[in-house]
């Protein structure tokens, strides 16, 4: 392939800074910290601002939809600040991933262009009702079925962002073979049940479809590859918030050494501290070229994406645990208590790193995919 320009661009670094400005005015890490303390940890104004106003779900559509027409590279810049600042907003599920299924069935599906249109508009917010931990290399999933009416049947555990979804985009197998279907997530015979999960601002819900109605969107190939496609995309973009996890937790850690006195002295100006924050920086600063390639190839639809996303994934996501325990580490007891963000940034760090498949599932992944003999 022709070289990749992973520096942003000036266009991706107004957008940041529109992103970044808009939640740290509405969504600061003490406001996430007290919806977390609620039944009600997502802040759908602030979705409905990203979203709709400032018109991140449009970015990776077409224009003809009623999109920005611009690319996952700038929806992985609008990634990085989401997991900044640890926003509770369903950009990945919805504006991504859901997003990328649609964009992939094209004209297989009839439906397509008006669901485009709805979500890039920011009026509707889209789920794929697959489990988080689902990985772009795993098979067609086969827990919901339809019966001879075509109904749904079924259940698929620990779905991400679902408890805010206005439609779901649900995986099933037909008599035909696979299908997706569109489902309103207000159906009859469809619950949704929150469970405990570790990231309170990313909440998880099993789904148990009971003769469900829904809308059948594609099937055969065509579902399959949508499927898989917007599982890939959403691995590529979730390195993209992994990274800016891992930045948020450098810029803390690097500013509590700089002011933090112990012994009559700054903490920072320790060897053994410092030694460890330069690590972290060079290991960011590679999470960082790893992420935009990942970003730049789902963009380009070049065939480097397989290797890119499973090298993203197998890096970025053990930088981002990395980062927010070292920040925990840092601060000391202060770092440990409910009163700081350290937490939510580890809690973040911890959960993305087994979504959308391990590190471990990447790398031997990555293995087949350049030809590395098993172990």
């Amino acid at each position: 392939m022709s070289p990749v320009a992973l520096l942003y661009s000036e266009v991706e670094d107004d957008l940041r800074a529109s992103v970044r400005a808009l939640l740290a005015d509405r969504s600061p890490w003490n406001a996430v910290l007290a919806r977390c303390e609620t039944d009600q940890p997502y802040d759908t104004a602030l979705w409905k601002s990203l979203a709709a106003d400032l018109g991140c779900a449009s970015l990776a559509i077409p224009e003809k939809f009623g999109g920005a027409g611009a690319s996952w590279r700038e929806a992985a810049v609008v990634a990085e600040e989401v997991g900044r600042a640890v926003a509770p907003v369903p950009f990945l599920t919805s504006s991504v991933m859901a997003t990328a299924a649609v964009l992939a069935l094209g004209e297989a599906a009839a439906d397509a262009g008006e669901l485009l249109d709805r979500l890039a508009a920011g009026r509707v917010t889209v789920v794929l009702a697959v489990p988080f931990s689902y990985a772009p290399d795993a098979a067609f999933p086969e827990a919901v079925r339809t019966d001879e009416a075509g109904r749904l049947s079924g259940a698929v555990r620990s779905v991400a962002d679902s408890s805010v979804a206005d439609l779901l985009l649900v995986p099933a197998v037909t008599e035909d073979g696979p299908a997706l279907f569109v489902v309103e997530a207000d159906a009859e015979g469809l619950k949704r049940d929150g469970v405990t999960s570790l990231d309170l601002t990313r909440p998880l819900a099993d789904l148990a479809f009971a003769g469900v109605g829904g809308r059948q969107l594609a099937s055969g190939d065509a579902a399959v590859a949508a499927l898989s496609h917007a599982l890939r995309v959403g691995a590529a973009v979730l390195a993209s918030e992994q990274l800016g996890i891992a930045e948020a937790c450098l810029e803390l850690s690097v500013g509590y050494l700089k002011t933090r006195h112990q012994f009559g002295r700054l903490i920072g100006s320790y060897q053994g501290l410092k030694h460890r924050a330069a690590d972290l920086w060079a290991s960011v600063a590679q999470a960082r070229a790893v992420a935009r390639y990942a970003a730049a190839c789902v963009a380009d639809d070049d065939s480097d994406a397989p290797v890119a996303v499973a090298l993203a994934q197998a890096y970025c996501s053990g930088v981002a645990v990395r980062a927010a325990e070292e920040c925990v580490q840092f601060h000391g007891g202060i770092g440990f208590t409910w009163e700081h963000p350290a937490h939510l940034y580890l809690k973040r760090a911890k959960s993305a790193s087994i979504a959308l498949g391990t590190a471990a599932r990447h790398r031997a992944a990555l293995g087949q995919l350049v030809d590395l003999p098993a172990a």
